[in-house]
């Protein structure tokens, strides 16, 4: 009998559980990771703590009570898991997020902390005694109880007003805490002194990055009595500004300067084992603000650091570890549309790839134990454990009941000759049981940026298998500009956006209606973002009839309009000019410039809490359209940011954007049965020890 076969669509999508914050225990032999799961009726999203052993088993649920358990962290003994989450206990109901411990042999979760700002991110410190974290506060009042009794009164405020004098002042979705920044703090958790808060910036100008939300900005030294950190360090912040390392020493609070210069943005600290070397990110933004970031490392004895692998054209992409012997460096980068797992071995000054996989979202290292949470093209995120000279292990079957029966079609990656005569990548996605005799619809799906890439990953938002499902054949091009293809590749467009890539996807597009399958008469373009701005710079630019159809989904329409945006600093470095300055040059740039030749129909989809591409954009390109008479439909969501990430909002999203399609000439095939496409076997890492 023929194993029945259904379709990967979006309800499916929503079905997944979504796998993060992946921390192995100090022994290796257990891991734990938060599992996201929708509940589609109440269209909420809850968040659990799961226990993993590598050594084999069953993951067994940690945590029920709360709905958005995350950060989960091991104690240095092993002994207990802390996590930050927001929950009731005994009546105490958390207005913010509170930091919990629990055992790993399981029981209750016991809250830690009662600091009314809520905690942002935190790591234990060495004896296991204190933890260090971040939080909001008030910078010129002083004790925990000031800042309770502040935050008390601001929670009870009638009026809803922002008013500032910042120029970073808000940030993707939301506004930075008014009058307040971002401290570090320690925490007592046990004996006589349990439940004190110590504000370690109090009467100081230092505070955290703006941008920064976890726990990658701030590193504990192994003897526990220092602390590295990263800040911005000119007197206004701005996001852009290029961040220094300074080191607080906990006996006495006093503040070391490690790793500042105007011409370098430092971050991601992290010391090594013995305690004597502290490894960063270096970016020489002085010389373009572009640049890639390096490793690096500071000898913390002699003062002096060095920048690696100057001829390493990639750029650090996760928090660096250091090897349990203090040999080797790991981290991620992403390399032609994957991001592997890398390996640096300070005396050899190498550079290996340690997990080629497809993308690395997350790892750990523990002794000889090393963790990765990775997704491919074929599957959500899975996780997998290597103990040195053993296969890899698989740590959970978390997807696979509901992948059981759904078919996904082929992946396939290609290249054309693109701008400049040079070699531009496209990823293919094939309906399945594609069918290469008969003529499929051809649509772009255009990544957003512009420096980031499509690739070997499973995406949650743009889903390339939801859209290919009803028989389309998705085109991913990663143009000039992509991350991932070396410096010179995504700096190629600064000054002059969307000329190269719109060469980049004309060329894609002469290849794609070259081949048998492919119905020239049904091609579209999607994109996001930085691929929403593509898309209504292709309505001005592409004679009308070349492409059916357009959706432009939080794209920049305006870009004068759009100095409203949270990047208005590091705007005007992309288009090489302020509008006020050169006018000229920011309109040659500006798809509203181009209106006057804009002719195919477009679905407009945006948010009103996107504060990266302000909704002005989508609106009025929206209006403009519809002034000039051209098919054109909006979706407009009041309560969604850059992104649709509501259950039913995103049901939603994808069912418009399949019947804009759909209306204009993609009609969904009836559906084919097959073998789903298998995905390559997990391959294991060398040497990381």
């Amino acid at each position: 009998m023929q194993k029945l076969t259904r379709p990967f669509d979006a309800a499916t999508l929503w079905q997944l559980s979504r796998i993060g914050g992946l921390a192995l225990a100090p022994d290796g032999t257990r891991a734990v990771c938060s599992v996201s799961s929708c509940d589609m009726d109440k269209n909420t999203t809850r968040s659990a703590l799961w226990l993993l052993s590598t050594l084999g088993g069953e993951p067994r649920q940690l945590t029920r009570c709360g709905n958005k358990d995350g950060q989960a962290a091991w104690s240095p003994q092993g002994d207990r898991i802390a996590f930050v989450a927001r929950r009731e206990q005994e009546g105490d109901k958390d207005n913010s997020a509170q930091l919990y411990v629990i055992s790993p042999d399981g029981g209750e979760a016991t809250r830690i902390s009662h600091f009314a700002p809520g905690i942002e991110s935190f790591k234990w410190m060495p004896d296991g005694q204190r933890i260090v974290f971040a939080a909001w506060v008030w910078p010129k009042l002083k004790g925990a109880a000031a800042q309770n009794k502040q935050h008390r009164a601001w929670s009870d405020r009638k009026e809803t007003g922002y008013a500032t004098s910042e120029a970073f002042y808000r940030y993707w979705d939301h506004n930075v805490a008014q009058d307040r920044v971002q401290h570090l703090l320690l925490l007592d958790v046990d004996g006589p002194n349990r439940g004190r808060v110590t504000d370690l910036f109090e009467g100081t100008a230092f505070e955290l990055g703006r941008a920064d939300d976890g726990n990658g900005s701030y590193d504990v030294h192994p003897g526990g009595g220092r602390i590295a950190f990263a800040h911005d360090p000119a007197p206004v912040a701005r996001l852009g500004n290029a961040f220094a390392i300074t080191e607080v020493t906990l006996r006495g609070r006093r503040f070391k300067p490690l790793m500042q210069h105007k011409a370098w943005d430092f971050g991601s600290p992290s010391y090594s084992p013995n305690g004597q070397q502290l490894a960063f990110s270096a970016a020489n933004v002085g010389k373009v603000h572009t640049a890639l970031n390096q490793p690096a490392v500071l000898d913390l004895t002699r003062g002096q650091w060095r920048a690696l692998g100057k001829r390493w054209d990639f750029s650090v992409g996760s928090a660096i570890r250091w090897t349990a012997e203090g040999g080797a460096l790991l981290f991620t980068a992403e390399d032609r549309g994957r991001c592997p797992l890398w390996r640096h071995d300070l005396d050899a000054g190498s550079f290996e790839v340690l997990h080629a996989g497809g993308t690395v979202q997350g790892f750990d290292v523990a002794g000889d134990v090393l963790a990765i949470a990775e997704d491919t093209a074929l599957h959500p995120v899975q996780i997998h454990a290597w103990r040195a000279g053993e296969a890899p292990r698989r740590l959970e079957h978390f997807n696979d009941d509901v992948l059981r029966g759904v078919k996904l079609g082929e992946v396939k990656e290609v290249t054309v000759k693109g701008a400049l005569g040079e070699a531009v990548q496209m990823w293919l996605t094939f309906p399945p049981g594609f069918d290469a005799k008969r003529k499929h619809p051809v649509t772009h799906v255009i990544h957003g940026g512009p420096y980031a890439a499509a690739g070997d990953t499973f995406g949650w938002r743009w889903n390339p298998h939801v859209f290919a499902a009803p028989g389309h054949v998705i085109a991913q091009v990663n143009f000039h500009g992509s991350s991932s293809f070396g410096w010179a590749f995504a700096h190629s467009l600064i000054g002059r956006q969307g000329e190269l890539e719109l060469q980049d996807i004309e060329a894609a597009t002469d290849w794609l209606v070259q081949q048998p399958w492919a119905d020239r008469q049904r091609v579209f373009a999607t994109g996001g973002s930085y691929g929403g701005f593509l898309v209504a710079w292709m309505n001005g630019h592409v004679a009308p009839g070349r492409y059916k159809a357009y959706v432009c989904h939080a794209g920049v329409f305006d870009r004068v309009a759009t100095f409203s945006a949270d990047s208005y600093p590091v705007r005007p470095k992309d288009l090489a000019a302020n509008y006020w300055q050169d006018m000229p040059k920011v309109l040659a740039q500006s798809p509203h410039n181009f209106a006057g030749q804009m002719h195919t129909p477009t679905l407009v989809i945006h948010g009103a809490k996107d504060f990266r591409v302000p909704d002005c954009n989508g609106l009025a390109y929206y209006n403009t359209l519809k002034a000039r008479g051209v098919d054109a439909r909006l979706l407009w969501f009041p309560d969604e940011n850059h992104w649709v990430l509501k259950p039913q909002n995103s049901l939603l999203w994808y069912s418009e954007f399949l019947a804009w399609l759909a209306r204009h000439g993609a009609a969904p095939r009836s559906r084919q049965s097959g073998k789903a496409s298998k995905g390559s076997p997990a391959r294991g890492p060398g040497r990381f020890a």
